[in-house]
């Protein structure tokens, strides 16, 4: 929480110095703020999209998430639950597993990606 408002304060001193030199907050909000926070939001929201993943087919694996009638990756592991498949049919299960794995991972790499080519600290 303390960084929190230590992070705030260092924005608000920033703001009174840009707008002590007459600097327009449009102006300061466009080509200063955004391109130092926009990496972060970038991140952010993909590492909140792939969480929003893995809650939909770990919902869904418990029987919580969207109806059984829509085919979901939770759905499909749900499905293939019994001992019977685990051990002699991995064709059932594997497939949803994988590509789970795969897009979660694939997401993060492209959020770590667009972080560093958007970041402006960085050296292009």
């Amino acid at each position: 929480m303390y960084i929190v408002v230590i992070f705030f304060t260092l924005i608000m001193e920033y703001f009174l110095a840009a707008k002590s030199i007459g600097t327009p907050v449009y102006k300061i909000l466009l080509k200063h703020l955004l391109p130092n926070i926009l990496s972060v939001i970038i991140v952010q929201a993909t590492l909140v999209f792939a969480v929003q993943i893995v809650a939909e087919a770990g919902l869904s694996f418990l029987g919580f998430g969207i109806s059984k009638s829509v085919p979901t990756w939770g759905n499909m592991l749900t499905d293939a639950q019994e001992g019977d498949i685990l051990r002699s049919k991995p064709w059932i299960w594997m497939p949803p597993a994988i590509i789970i794995t795969t897009t979660i991972l694939c997401i993060n790499f492209i959020g770590e990606g667009l972080k560093d080519a958007l970041n402006p600290k960085s050296n292009r």
